[in-house]
């Protein structure tokens, strides 16, 4: 299902009652934030909050807040469904490589050329976008978000951040933070890991000014999508268009060649300049802790263009469960098809909520041979942003990676720690605050699979207990005799 938009979404989730209008006015500073993070934590539904003080345009916080809203999001009934296509995609483009002759392909791969091709970004003359353009509007008229005591003042926190390689020409999204300083400056949270970082290295290398558009609200297949943690090179807008089953719309910003989604609410168009900087922070992220300060590049706003009633989007992070929490799930699931087809031997993969994103990874394996768990862990280790992982635990095929108990009893009783766990040196998340030094540290990996003699087990390993199948058909069939049921 395609929407048309963030207000066609907040129709869809209001039509399923997990939508609640809050009338009363609120205050953009604190009061959202800790309103949100109740209902947050209780698993609640999603909140539009009509009267912002200050600011005269509504504010929808926790959109994507459950599983099943994440899911209906991307058009699907469960984020499993989506991956299950995405899976079918992949066995098909498998199946065809596998042929020696390309000509032999061809046939069986236009009558798929249509349908890919109405998946690709569709440019817009008449773009929602710009109903409304104004060069006096700043951050003040937004009601941007301060959500906790000690951040460093008010924050976007679901901005798409859109750029365009100057050599390259590709366009790119991301999502980064921005924390507002006045009303026509915010800092620009880009991680040196991140493509934005990576653009504006080479704006800086030619002493140019980096131009930016930063799209707020539009599809929420196109707001997953510039988090997810796609290969260099490739367009998030064309993600975008698979997850909605329709091509994503777009249009050029009104002050450079950037493309921005043609449906978002509002686009904040501007630049970076690579000679300033500007410290930003503290932040309350989703660490549970306070990001600490540090400089970035700082974004100049000249130009806001929007929809004639825009909605404001926004969230909180912190202590999971938070929506963000969701936006990593849907990647976990998607993704996973990607990771199996790379790395037969995964069967299943799980990142706990309390590891938001990537800090934990637990994956299950058809072990075959000695060192198999250490080869998947350094293969996680070495795909993008898995390099962040903190801790990866690899357990056997029958253990479900997302039962913490099951993995929890693999973990505490299948390890002698000399032998099963991995230190691995390497980057880590820039929001670490843990590690000796900053963007670099130590991860651990824990095999908890059976063992070979091969690695080093001499003994005979033992067999999981398991009751016999012809009892446990029996008391299947006796349970309600039993008085139990």
């Amino acid at each position: 299902m395609a929407y048309k938009g963030l207000g066609d979404f907040v129709a869809a989730i209001e039509a399923r009652g997990e939508l609640r209008r809050i009338k009363a006015e609120v205050d953009p500073e604190l009061e959202i934030a800790e309103i949100a993070d109740r209902v947050m934590r209780a698993g609640g539904p999603a909140l539009l909050f009509e009267r912002v003080k200050g600011s005269a345009y509504p504010l929808l916080i926790n959109a994507m807040g459950s599983e099943s809203r994440m899911a209906l999001a991307l058009g699907a009934k469960t984020l499993d469904e989506k991956a299950a296509g995405i899976e079918g995609l992949l066995a098909w483009a498998f199946e065809q490589a596998r042929d020696p002759s390309l000509l032999a392909s061809v046939p069986s791969a236009l009558p798929k050329l249509p349908a890919f091709l109405s998946l690709l970004p569709k440019r817009v003359a008449r773009p929602p976008c710009r109903e409304i353009s104004s060069d006096a509007e700043g951050f003040s008229s937004l009601p941007v978000l301060k959500c906790w005591p000690k951040d460093g003042g008010r924050f976007l926190t679901l901005p798409v951040v859109c750029t365009r390689d100057p050599e390259t020409g590709q366009q790119n999204l991301g999502m980064y933070r921005m924390q507002v300083y006045d009303d026509r400056s915010a800092g620009m949270h880009w991680h040196v890991h991140k493509d934005g970082a990576r653009i504006f290295d080479k704006y800086a290398s030619r002493g140019e000014r980096m131009p930016v558009a930063v799209s707020l609200g539009s599809d929420p297949a196109v707001t997953y999508a510039a988090s997810a943690p796609l290969p260099e090179g490739i367009w998030e807008m064309i993600f975008a268009g698979y997850l909605r089953g329709k091509g994503a719309l777009v249009c050029k910003a009104t002050l450079s060649d950037i493309d921005v989604p043609a449906d978002a609410e509002f686009v904040l168009e501007g630049y970076v300049d690579p000679e300033e900087r500007r410290v930003e922070g503290p932040f309350g992220d989703h660490t549970g802790f306070y990001s600490l300060e540090d400089e970035y590049p700082v974004f100049h706003l000249q130009r806001i263009t929007r929809r004639r009633s825009p909605i404001y989007p926004a969230t909180v992070v912190g202590i999971p469960p938070k929506e963000d929490c969701w936006m990593a799930r849907a990647t976990e699931r998607l993704f996973l098809p990607f990771l199996k087809r790379l790395l037969p031997e995964i069967v299943d993969l799980s990142m706990p909520l309390e590891g938001v994103f990537h800090d934990c990874v637990i994956v299950s394996i058809r072990k075959r041979y000695a060192g198999q768990a250490r080869k998947v862990m350094n293969f996680i280790w070495g795909m993008g942003q898995m390099m962040y992982a903190k801790l990866i635990v690899v357990v056997d095929e029958e253990v479900r990676p997302s039962d913490y108990s099951a993995v929890a009893w693999k973990a505490f009783n299948n390890i002698d720690a000399s032998r099963d766990l991995v230190l691995s040196e390497g980057p880590l998340d820039a929001l670490d605050h843990s590690s000796p030094q900053q963007r670099y540290g130590t991860r651990l990996g824990v095999d908890a699979t059976r063992k070979f003699p091969e690695e080093g087990h001499g003994r005979p390993w033992p067999e999981a207990l398991s009751m016999d199948d012809r009892i446990t058909r029996l008391v299947d069939g006796r349970w309600r005799e039993y008085g139990l049921d």
